[in-house]
């Protein structure tokens, strides 16, 4: 069996959408699971496309301009194909800072724009990925002790990286470039492993989604302790969650109940009445009403899932969970369980609230699965020269 490998990776990018905003600069670093470098680390630029705008913004944050990534860069076909070559070695799991809500998004973007499969490097040949966000998240909520946690101005706890790394002493001598944020992220999560090293291999040992699927058992009514950035961090992104029922729609997603909230609301409003208050902007809900407190955890997205023994008493207290309310709010969801209820959920997330685009470039999750025809044709497409794909 291939041994597991991190690569650590960062991208910068000339916008916030992953979609529709362009990488411009890579960095990634290949270590060993105690964080042993192996080989060279990576850094290469990517070319902006001539038909694309970077956002003024962003160029500001990075110090990278279009003109500076055209001219140290490579076309993109060449800058995701490199990545590539990384990420799919056998073994591997890709990991960085929030890379899975972002980092991992910008390169599915960018293999399917150049006709790579988007997922297979992700879980083939023994591979998988992390993010250190959640583990950061999840070690501040659950073990706090050894590891100094910055604060915002309302007391609130930051988790950017330049702020993390500042209060612990790490070096981080260039926010917001690639390579720097990769060194900074492998100290980061060095500490953490350090300081709390039964959490870090808990989470480790359970980042696949086998693990988070045979922990989130709806109809068990066992309840769970979920950290998500979803939760709010004057909440310490905790929540004790109730698994409910599979989605009907994606098979790597279960909803559940934030037991914390009364479910009055969940067990007698309406289908219709619960998708206006759960698919709808915070500013957009009525006064004095509150949004259902229904989310989905997303299977392959490495959730950060722990039983409820992992709360010890003292835990309790300091992140303020009232653990008797949540059972009875748990017992009062048991006894209206059943075949109405589900079916409610059912139509609840049944509707596609996402708006189908018409750009190839963005049908990313529009189109359905590669066929391995597909797969073939896009394999002949990536090893025809440039001057001949016309005849193609």
């Amino acid at each position: 069996m291939t041994a597991t490998t991190f690569y650590w990776h960062d991208y910068e990018t000339f916008g916030t959408d992953p979609q529709r905003d362009r990488a411009c600069q890579f960095a990634g670093i290949r270590t060993d699971t105690d964080f042993n470098v192996i080989g060279e680390p990576l850094m290469l630029y990517c070319k902006t496309a001539d038909d694309y705008l970077p956002n003024p913004e962003a160029c500001l944050i990075t110090g990278i301009t279009p003109q500076l990534a055209s001219e140290k860069g490579v076309c993109e076909a060449e800058f995701i194909g490199i990545i590539h070559q990384q990420l799919s070695q056998a073994g591997t799991c890709g990991i960085g800072y929030n890379s899975i809500r972002f980092d991992d998004e910008v390169t599915r973007n960018l293999l399917y724009r150049n006709f790579y499969d988007p997922y297979a490097r992700e879980w083939q040949n023994g591979n998988s990925r992390w993010d250190l966000i959640d583990i950061a998240r999840a070690a501040r909520a659950l073990r706090p002790d050894g590891i100094n946690w910055p604060v915002n101005a309302d007391g609130i706890a930051s988790f950017r990286l330049e702020e993390l790394t500042q209060a612990n002493g790490i070096a981080h001598q260039a926010a917001h470039d690639a390579l720097s944020d990769v060194h900074a992220t492998i100290a980061l999560a060095r500490l953490i492993k350090q300081r709390q090293p039964k959490l870090y291999e808990y989470l480790y040992a359970n980042r696949h989604k086998q693990a988070a699927q045979a922990l989130l058992d709806p109809g068990s009514f066992k309840p769970l302790v979920h950290v998500s950035g979803r939760f709010p961090a004057s909440k310490n992104c905790l929540a004790v969650v109730l698994p409910l029922y599979p989605h009907p729609r994606n098979g790597n997603e279960v909803i559940v109940y934030d037991l914390s909230v009364d479910p009055s609301a969940l067990l007698t409003l309406s289908a219709e009445e619960i998708q206006q208050r759960l698919f709808v902007a915070s500013q957009d809900l009525p006064e004095n009403v509150e949004r259902i407190a229904l989310k989905t955890v997303h299977i392959n997205k490495s959730p950060v899932l722990a039983p409820l023994s992992v709360i010890r008493p003292a835990d309790a207290q300091r992140l303020a969970l009232d653990l008797d309310q949540c059972q009875a709010h748990l017992e009062r969801i048991k006894s209206a369980a059943g075949t109405a209820l589900a079916q409610k959920l059912a139509a609840v997330f049944s509707r596609d609230y996402a708006d189908t685009p018409n750009d190839p470039d963005v049908m990313i999750y529009s189109g359905g699965f590669f066929s391995p025809k597909d797969k073939a044709a896009m394999q002949k497409i990536r090893q025809t020269p440039p001057q001949k794909l016309a005849n193609f």
